[in-house]
C-alpha cells in the first residue's frame, strides 16, 4: 500500500485559503474603521472573568466612555460622509458574510459531488 500525495491540489487548497482569510480579515477590517469613521465604535462592555489579568473597574469604563465622547465631537466628517461610512461598513460585513457562505457551498458543492 503506497500513499500518494497530489501536491497540486494541496497547493490549490492552501492558496484558496490563504486568499479567504487575507479577504476576510481585510473585510472585516475596514467595516471597523468604517465603523469608527461614522462615529459609532462597537462598545462592549467589560467582562470580569475569575482568572483575568486586568478588570477594568467602572472608573476606568466611565473614563474611557467620555474620552470617546469627546473624540465623537471632534468627527470632521459631516453628517452625510459618516452616512456613507456608516453604509460603507455594513457593505463591508455584509460581504463578509458572502464570502463565508460562498465558502461553505463550495464545501458542500465540492463533498456532494465527490460523495
Amino acid at each position: 500500500m503506497t500513499v500518494s500525495v497530489d501536491w497540486y491540489a494541496f497547493l490549490e487548497v492552501f492558496v484558496a485559503a490563504l486568499i479567504a482569510a487575507v479577504l476576510l480579515v481585510g473585510l472585516y477590517a475596514i467595516g471597523l474603521r468604517l465603523l469608527v469613521v461614522a462615529g459609532r465604535p462597537p462598545v462592549v462592555a467589560p467582562a470580569e472573568f475569575t482568572d483575568a489579568i486586568t478588570v477594568i473597574s467602572p472608573k476606568a469604563a466611565a473614563k474611557a466612555a467620555k474620552a470617546a465622547a469627546k473624540a465623537a465631537k471632534k468627527n470632521p466628517l459631516t453628517e452625510g460622509q459618516k452616512r456613507v461610512a456608516l453604509i460603507g461598513a455594513y457593505a463591508s460585513f455584509v460581504l463578509c458574510g458572502v464570502a463565508v457562505v460562498c465558502g461553505l457551498a463550495i464545501i458542500v458543492w465540492s463533498s456532494l459531488s465527490h460523495g
